[in-house]
């Protein structure tokens, strides 16, 4: 099963997509905790996009669902903004207080952790991050 959202890539639309992908998980067997670890990897990714991607314009993000009978749920966004590979960045040192770290980076470190698997591709003008989630 396939599903797609189109939406303008601005804060204001995460209630939107949070909710195109809770209702997308609704029929699967997902418990209760991979919906929150898909939650928060998928909210830190869009705002992300709609922070940056575009900055300081406009444009769309896509969020895509893919629910396998393995059972797995793909997600994966893609949008025409600034080329940017999110996986590059050198992952924080949490063991740092918190005064001591860089800003930046916890919330793709967070996203990695939650999913089990994350790529990320620019192809054809797009960018194309994808987090995969074993049920």
């Amino acid at each position: 099963m396939q599903s797609e959202l189109v939406i303008e890539a601005a804060v204001k639309n995460l209630p939107k997509v949070m909710g195109f992908i809770e209702q997308n998980l609704e029929n699967t067997r997902c418990s209760m905790k991979a919906r929150m670890q898909i939650s928060i990897a998928a909210e830190e990714v869009f705002v992300n996009i709609a922070n940056y991607a575009y900055a300081p314009g406009k444009g769309n993000a896509t969020v895509r669902i893919d629910v396998s009978e393995e059972p797995v749920v793909i997600i994966t966004f893609i949008d025409n903004g600034i080329p940017f590979n999110p996986l590059t960045r050198k992952d924080p040192d949490v063991g740092l207080p918190a005064s001591r770290r860089r800003i930046g980076g916890l919330g793709i470190f967070m996203t990695k952790k939650a999913m089990d698997h994350v790529e990320y591709e620019y192809k054809d003008g797009q960018n194309i991050l994808k987090l995969k989630k074993n049920l």
